[in-house]
């Protein structure tokens, strides 16, 4: 059969497959493009879609240069671009950025000079005052805002990478060397300072230092007006207007959850009955920054709230005039041996504000905190006024409130030190200890965190729960360590355990700390509830049942010593 007669024969055997071939691929491509819901996507959507479901049905780990990050209410997860999200509430912590949520729809994240704004729901973002898109909405799950991951790669110069075996995603700072403060920062240019307040001719500057403080960690997402009268008259070591007060009077009150309470409900100047009003929120913890630390004070301000701090005041009144104050600038330097007498709060800084502005022409050189101040708008500019780096007292005695909550983040509190940390023990060339505290659960509860006070800086810590205490000898069964880590600066802390331990109506059950040193020439790590020679509140010591421990096996009681342990447990419904 010649060539041609063979054409002819599988000619339209050759078209028949062709149009098969053709037919198939059409229809293979359309089964691709379309999803379950049947919307349409190309193959790389699609496994984008399956990569990232995956993911998320197991633990999403995160690594922040090298360090593992725990995280336990609000998990990062993976969108269907295959894109990571992570809670907006970490980023302070985690990647040494500024976030705030504005008007409950913009959100702001900022470092160094840089600035991204974006808006919930939406794919816009605007960096540095040019407009890009992303690939993914900025989201809110479960009343969390959260944000992918690209805004930091693609925009404030961090890696990141994704291990699908590990199912870990890992973020590296490339900057992490360089500051990330910028050298200008005020709540008055962001937006969230809080209105300056008066605290007329009474001693109270201390109480209105610490709600103002208190009141912008809460701003731009929330604005509150809390009561100074009832911090004054509500604390258990002091209810004097006139008797004067420091930061330590308003933790033990807040960390008691007395209050914060509103204004409108206790207002200032009033003696009404102040123990009915329930706190409005739960200050969790507080931080205590060294003395004349400024980088950290500022770190506070630009990423937590701002900081309360102590100078020497040489006026008493905002009509007053003084040889270290500049009124034309509203520029103060006190250069001298006095003792703090005033509290105002850091809202910013300005590194380039120039040292031929104070009246005293020796500084050294430039920049100034800028501060608000509680002698009304008359005082200052509108109540706030610069204070030099270089004055002597600035920045010595400072605290910030670094994580308030809503009221329903516990159910119960247990606590025996309504006065607070008033003293320290400890053992002499011992560079651990143990101290423990044991309750009485009022009903069928869960333990999910426990409180205490870091008496030094870098403490390392290990907490135990014993949920069936029967005698001092149960403090030695301790196979289980239920949180551990390492804090930095002294101040109050809540410390979040590994899972909710069970604890029975009416059984005893115990919380035990182990504290362990770094610094070689402190050994006092036992926070305690003391009556001072200085304090006029009363230390009840029938109200707790507390233990402490060089070694860990041989217990003393704290209340033989007359004071209680400065350790609370917190609880929720059993469920």
């Amino acid at each position: 059969m010649n060539r041609k007669k063979l054409l002819i024969l599988y000619l339209p055997i050759l078209i028949l497959f062709v149009i098969l071939a053709v037919v198939f691929f059409l229809f293979s491509r359309q089964t691709v493009q379309k999803s379950l819901a049947g919307e349409k996507m190309d193959s790389r959507e699609n496994w984008n879609r399956i990569m990232a479901k995956s993911a998320n049905q197991n633990q999403i780990y995160l690594k922040v240069n090298n360090k593992q990050i725990l995280l336990d209410e609000n998990p990062i997860y993976m969108s269907e671009n295959m894109n990571l999200m992570i809670p907006v509430n970490i980023v302070k912590d985690t990647l040494n950025c500024a976030e705030n949520i504005y008007h409950n729809k913009r959100v702001v994240i900022e470092k160094g000079s840089n600035i991204a704004i974006m808006y919930i729901g939406e794919k816009r973002i605007t960096f540095n005052d040019n407009e890009y898109r992303l690939e993914d909405k900025i989201a809110r799950k479960n009343g969390i805002v959260y944000i992918p991951v690209t805004v930091f790669s693609d925009y404030f110069n961090y890696t990141y990478e994704w291990d699908s075996k590990k199912n870990q995603a890992s973020i590296k700072d490339n900057a992490l060397s360089d500051s990330y403060l910028p050298e200008r920062y005020s709540y008055i240019d962001k937006k969230r300072a809080v209105p300056v307040k008066d605290q007329g001719n009474y001693g109270t500057c201390w109480a209105f230092a610490t709600l103002t403080a208190l009141e912008t960690s809460l701003t731009p997402e929330e604005t509150y007006d809390f009561s100074e009268n009832n911090l004054i008259y509500n604390n258990e070591l002091s209810d004097d207007i006139q008797d004067g007060g420091d930061y330590m009077m308003s933790m033990s009150y807040l960390m008691s959850w007395k209050g914060p309470v509103l204004e409108k409900d206790d207002p200032y100047g009033s003696k009404n009955s102040i123990k009915k009003w329930k706190s409005v929120k739960h200050v969790q913890e507080a931080q205590i920054i060294p003395e004349k630390d400024y980088e950290q004070i500022k770190n506070m301000v630009y990423k937590y709230g701002g900081v309360e701090s102590s100078m020497y005041m040489s006026m008493n009144s905002r009509n007053m005039s003084s040889v270290y104050y500049n009124e034309t600038e509203y520029a103060y330097c006190y250069k001298g041996k006095n003792k703090p007498n005033h509290d105002v709060v850091i809202i910013g800084w300005d590194d380039n504000y120039s040292k031929e502005l104070f009246n005293d022409q020796t500084i050294e050189g430039d920049g100034a905190f800028i501060c608000m101040n509680s002698w009304g708008d008359d005082f200052g500019y509108h109540g706030v006024f610069y204070v030099s780096y270089y004055d002597d007292l600035i920045g010595t005695n400072n605290v910030c409130y670094t994580k308030v909550e809503n009221t329903d983040n516990y159910k119960n509190i247990y606590q025996s030190d309504l006065c607070g940390w008033t003293g320290s023990m400890g053992f002499e060339n011992e560079q651990t200890v143990y101290f423990s505290n044991v309750y009485t659960a009022e009903h069928n509860e869960q333990v999910e965190a426990v409180g205490f006070y870091a008496t030094t800086t870098d403490l390392e810590y290990e907490v135990f729960i014993c949920p069936k205490y029967k005698d001092v000898n149960s403090l030695n069964n301790r196979n289980h360590i239920a949180a551990s880590g390492v804090i930095k600066n002294k101040g109050f802390y809540t410390i979040k355990l590994d899972k909710k331990y069970a604890v029975e109506e009416e059984q005893k059950f115990s919380v035990i700390v182990k504290v362990t040193n770094r610094n070689n020439n402190v050994f006092k790590m036992i926070p305690v509830e003391m009556e001072t020679e200085s304090m006029e509140g009363t230390v009840e010591l029938d109200d707790g049942e507390g233990y402490f421990s060089a070694g860990g096996l041989n217990w003393q009681s704290a209340e033989k010593q007359g004071c209680n342990i400065c350790l609370k447990a917190y609880t929720s419904n059993e469920q």
